[in-house]
């Protein structure tokens, strides 16, 4: 049994027992937390910043009880997330050859946020519903338990001490009632050990993938010179904490003579391309060739403009390749990335056409690999074994996951938000042509830009002429929408940048990562048409500096929303801090399924035994191969 402190709302506990448990699993008291391990006291509040916790929480006393607790913002010190129940684990130095060996009784997740009435998973006997809390008497007087309805009605009683056995049950399917196991039965561990068959399997396969890149040989690069430092001095702002690992951990891979292939996920705006940027110029320090990849025409633009500033001032040969140039002018960069005279070329899909032939491609850069094709991926995957990978997401993987693939999977993830970056006022409101013109008045008034997003091409035109009515009549509108001409959509959203445009009233082609510093106020309209995700890109779009900024969810009517769009924007709402992308994340793979998250088969697993046991079995058997490839090593 591993140690720990388990802390529970409504818990009767002595303050002083509470600093003592603290102090004895290793943690540091300090006047206010800044880092993992320590914590503080004032009063009757406790903070603590608990490991492998994103953000430190507050405990809330009255008279030994706890009352609250919550995450909160380290710098603003503003409540980010409530909590029912949180497993505090102890501060440990493992030394980095020891492998440790998971089982599943280990949790992945240090939060129990279960509400009564929620499906629950007990590691040992299956899927329940959460009753609530009761008071049982035992040995050593009255304890708290958990109380899980199982099928016909039979119930188990989970003392809170064992409460790290239990998680909220999240399959990311459209199931709306759930089999409930049945107590006293095989059924449960047949269905589990099926699972843990699968789960297996895939551990494997990814073990594999890594020893074979493993043995590849690819190019160790340099380590960095005056000029990559002189290149990193001319970016404008102060880098985060998480930037600066990021950067460190690409680094670190580039110079090993394997071939690299990173994630680095990062919520909309957190400075994942900066990185990608330093990465690309080491790349070119030591005469290799870079292809960024990009999604859309636009972001190539804004990739390639960003980045044009940036090396001016060195010897840098910097194109862009859209299937939308003329035939002369792709022919040109074509022989120039086969002759080498190009350094670094952004592009869309078209970089991977068979006619593109690098002279020396040394690293490639992809942003959001989950919007190419098959046949892109495919083309990817088996560049990954020889070349130099850095890939670029929004969409953050989940935390349980992201601990259950941690030491075979290479991720970086940025959760800081740069400096000065404020949350976005956001607001689900029926449609008000009131507020719409308030909200533009306001925006314009103080010489800032709207976007208004309308995703029906049908009648967008109609939309156009709705707001030029609601705003002044010198504010210059524009559209922008998929169908248009690729020049004259590049054209208007290149002035929109400039700022010569007012208001854009767009189809959600605008979520593409395009940065307008001076746009604050984003207006969505028919917003439950919309999935979660998109909803957070289109609100990443806005408050990308130190401006607050606005994003309004227009709705027709409360009343008529179906259960799965209101669960949308109760999240988008409830969600609306800095950083709560890997929370969106998670609400919305519950609410729309898995996806291709882990491939089909894998989403059937995850069904079984729900996400959170799912991730702790694959944990367990990666650990348990590496335990045993290491052993092999050794003898």
């Amino acid at each position: 049994m591993f140690k720990s402190l388990k802390l529970y709302v409504t818990q009767e506990i002595n303050l002083d027992d509470l600093l003592a448990s603290l102090l004895d699993l290793g943690y540091r008291r300090q006047e206010a937390v800044a880092e993992e391990g320590e914590f503080c006291r004032r009063g009757g509040i406790v903070d603590i910043f608990a490991v492998t916790f994103e953000l430190p929480i507050r405990i809330e006393l009255e008279e030994e009880s706890i009352i609250s607790i919550k995450s909160f913002e380290p710098v603003s010190g503003k409540s980010a997330w409530e909590h029912q129940m949180v497993i505090i684990l102890p501060v440990r130095k493992v030394h980095p050859s020891r492998i440790a060996v998971f089982s599943e009784e280990f949790p992945l997740d240090n939060f129990l946020d279960i509400k009564v009435g929620d499906y629950v998973v007990h590691v040992q006997h299956g899927i329940g519903r959460f009753l609530g809390m009761e008071k049982i008497d035992t040995p050593s007087g009255l304890k708290d338990h958990l109380v899980i309805e199982y099928d016909r009605q039979e119930k188990l009683y989970v003392p809170i001490d064992s409460m790290h056995l239990v998680q909220k049950y999240i399959s990311f399917s459209h199931r709306r009632h759930l089999k409930l196991s049945r107590l006293g039965t095989k059924e449960w561990l047949r269905t589990k050990l099926y699972v843990r068959k699968g789960v297996q399997k895939l551990a494997w396969e990814l073990l594999n993938l890594q020893a074979m890149r493993m043995s590849m040989q690819g190019f160790a690069f340099s380590p960095d010179n005056e000029w990559q430092k002189e290149f990193e001095r001319t970016f404008p702002y102060r880098q985060t904490p998480d930037q600066a690992k990021a950067t460190e951990e690409v680094k670190q891979d580039m110079q090993s003579p394997r071939p690299m292939d990173r994630l680095l996920c990062g919520d909309v705006g957190y400075g994942k391309t900066e990185v990608a940027m330093r990465a690309a110029f080491k790349a070119v320090l030591d005469n290799k060739q870079v292809a960024f990849l990009v999604p859309t025409t636009i972001l190539a633009e804004q990739h390639y403009h960003n980045l044009m500033s940036r090396i001016r001032d060195f010897p840098v040969n910097l194109a862009m390749l859209s299937r939308f140039q003329s035939k002369g002018r792709q022919k040109g960069i074509i022989e120039g990335i086969a002759q080498g005279t190009i350094d670094i070329i952004i592009g869309t899909h078209r970089l991977l056409s068979p006619d593109i032939k690098f002279k020396d491609l040394g690293l490639v850069i992809i942003d959001e690999e989950q919007r190419f094709g098959v046949k892109a991926k495919e083309y990817l995957k088996n560049l990954k074994l020889t070349t130099d990978v850095l890939t670029l997401t929004a969409t953050p993987i989940p935390r349980t996951l992201y601990m259950s693939l941690m030491g075979i999977k290479d991720i970086s993830i940025i959760n800081t938000p740069p400096e000065n970056r404020l949350s976005i006022f956001t607001y689900v409101v029926e449609y008000d042509e009131d507020l719409i013109r308030q909200a533009i008045l306001r925006e314009l008034s103080r010489r800032g830009q709207v976007y208004f997003v309308h995703n029906r091409i049908l009648d967008i035109e109609k939309v156009v002429r709705k707001v030029a009515a609601l705003s002044p009549p010198q504010a210059k509108i524009a559209v922008a929408h998929g169908k248009m001409h690729t020049r004259e959509l590049e054209r208007i959203c290149l002035e929109f940048l400039k700022g010569n445009i007012d208001i854009l009233v767009s189809t959600n082609i605008i979520q593409s990562g395009v940065d307008v510093p001076n746009a604050n106020t984003l207006i969505v309209d028919d917003a439950s048409e919309f999935g979660l995700a998109d909803l957070h890109q289109l609100r990443g779009r806005v408050g990308r500096f130190d401006r607050a900024a606005y994003a309004y969810f227009l709705i027709q009517r409360k009343d008529y929303l179906n259960p799965e769009a209101k669960k949308r924007l109760d999240a988008l709402m409830e969600y609306s801090q800095l950083g709560s992308g890997f929370k969106i994340a998670m609400e919305d793979l519950e609410i729309r399924g898995a996806g291709n998250l882990l491939g089909y088969e894998q989403h059937g697993f995850i069904m079984a035994v729900g996400f959170d046991l799912y991730c702790r079995l694959l944990r367990e058997s990666i650990s348990s191969f590496k335990k045993i490839m290491e052993e092999r090593e050794k003898s």
